[in-house]
């Protein structure tokens, strides 16, 4: 068979500097997945070809145009334009497939253009679907694969992801995963269900090995929901090859794990960023180390973790949602400047909560009517609001938005970070990330004046219109282009309904209908 196997990691470029920003970091977003999809294929003796979207030209040339099968990995922000090349491949004849966050999530909604939606994958099932033996549904297979192809089997794939003109570059990045799932159960993440597993060491280390004498000087990105929960496990690993042979690397990781007796190991293994979840200075306290911390206690006892982590990691960003039900007022601003002016070393993200399905956030926000439901889904991302926040009505929550991310882009802030910068390469990471959130900070203003002067598109955002305002269809075409009249507006509204159970039994299960299940 004749597969192809996309991974969408954006929508198309529209500017000269979105394209620059895609080329230098967009590009290093491949999914591990896919990759494995490829691999899995090739086993099978399948004409196999690999490629990573990062915004640049028409992805459809990326692959052959003679194929029989083509699998589509896409993130929720790129869903409209997994929809149209969809649309565009099953015209040819194609099989389509998608799989990835924004399958496992609205399953229902992409049956509505797919032949099948996978959810979960192994290598037994991806031999079925290319088979054909699962025509038409939902399909999950029984557990998530405990062993995934090693960095040299994926080397073809790793080339065309993240190499430049068949060489590694300054940005190059590896995607490895020593675990699956979390621990934790954060109400609003789509793993909040994902039991935890450490897979192998043994092929980890085989894996950083072949890093470091194939891909000297490139860097290893960790795509674990929670790094090394299992600490001195994963570290031993990394700090068995000799130091001179041991890839920087970046991860996520809870500061409940990141204790600070553990943050030496982080420096002597080559830790280059840990990006922690904070998440809410009054929920998720396990998660941060803080189970019966908060308000303006628990950003003076993170302030403090921060610190100790910024001494062994030279860059550290941390993680926030704002407009969660626990944020009321403008005490949770107030605390989350606080904490940037204590901590201008560390990289803040402030993330808006998006109902994303089958997670008890989306469940409960659905429930009360308090989710956009005709929202198209290519919107759920920052800066657009899918959600009624419980205590904020829209103009006041961009205020909050604007009040926060002006005060972190500044030039005073920027100096700041400048200057504890410990590394050029961090010094050009505040910088590149500073103006583009200066762009995201202008999108909030822009949203904003819109709120106040449309009166249809504040009824909306409140809760009391569902009819899609004519600002999101715009912007919609604006962003997609040509590949937007292959989505007409009536077929942007969403199917929220019918989410299937993720729980499945034997070997591959399987729903079909006809995308409502």
């Amino acid at each position: 068979m004749r597969v192809g196997i996309l991974d969408l990691l954006t929508t198309p470029a529209a500017t000269l500097a979105d394209r620059a920003y895609g080329l230098v970091l967009t590009k290093q977003y491949a999914s591990i997945m896919p990759q494995a999809i490829a691999v899995w294929c090739r086993r099978y003796g399948h004409r196999t070809a690999y490629a990573a979207y990062w915004g640049h030209g028409d992805p459809r040339r990326l692959l052959p145009n003679d194929l029989d099968v083509v699998f589509i990995a896409t993130y929720t922000q790129a869903s409209g334009l997994a929809y149209a090349l969809a649309r565009l491949y099953r015209r040819d004849g194609v099989r389509t497939i998608v799989g990835g966050p924004h399958a496992r999530s609205f399953p229902t909604d992409c049956l509505r253009f797919f032949d099948v939606v996978v959810q979960e994958c192994d290598e037994d099932l991806v031999g079925q679907l290319v088979r054909s033996e699962h025509d038409r549904g939902v399909v999950v297979s029984s557990k998530p694969p405990r062993e995934l192809p090693t960095v040299a089997e994926r080397m073809p794939e790793i080339r065309a992801s993240a190499f430049l003109l068949g060489r590694p570059y300054a940005s190059t990045t590896i995607p490895l995963l020593a675990s699956t799932g979390c621990p934790y159960a954060c109400d609003f993440c789509i793993d909040w269900d994902t039991p935890y597993v450490q897979l192998p060491s043994e092929r980890l280390a085989v894996d950083l090995a072949t890093v470091a004498r194939e891909i000297p000087g490139a860097m290893v990105s960790f795509h674990d929901p929670n790094f090394a929960v299992r600490f001195d496990d994963v570290l031993d690993v990394l700090a068995a090859a000799p130091p001179e042979r041991r890839p920087a690397y970046i991860m996520e990781a809870s500061l409940a794990v990141l204790r600070p007796e553990r943050l030496p190991r982080l420096a002597a293994t080559n830790c280059a960023m840990a990006a922690p979840g904070v998440e809410s200075w009054t929920s998720y306290g396990s998660k941060s180390g803080a189970p019966r911390s908060s308000g303006a206690r628990k950003v003076e006892r993170l302030a403090a973790h921060f610190s100790d982590l910024h001494e062994h990691v030279p860059y550290v960003q941390a993680n926030f949602m704002f407009g969660l039900d626990d944020d009321i007022g403008r005490d949770p601003v107030r605390l989350t400047l606080d904490f940037m002016r204590r901590t201008p070393f560390v990289w803040p993200v402030v993330n808006l909560p998006h109902p994303f399905g089958g997670t008890p956030y989306a469940d409960r926000l659905r429930a009360e009517g308090r989710v956009l439901t005709t929202l198209p889904f290519h919107f759920y991302y920052s800066p657009y609001l899918a959600i009624v926040p419980r205590h904020y009505d829209p103009i006041a929550y961009y205020d909050h938005l604007i009040e926060m991310f002006a005060y972190f882009t500044s030039t005073s802030m920027l100096l700041r970070r400048l200057r504890t910068a410990r590394s050029r390469f961090v010094a050009l990471a505040h910088l590149v990330r500073t103006r583009v959130k200066r762009r995201r900070l202008d999108a909030f203003r822009r949203l904003r004046e819109r709120l106040r002067s449309d009166p249809a598109l504040r009824a909306f955002h409140e809760g009391k219109a569902s009819d899609v305002p004519a600002f999101y269809h715009r912007e919609y075409e604006r962003q997609l282009g040509p590949f937007a009249e292959l989505v007409p507006p009536e077929e942007r509204l969403p199917l929220q309904d019918g989410v299937p159970d993720r729980k499945a039994h034997g070997p591959a299960h399987a729903r079909h209908g006809d995308g409502r299940t």
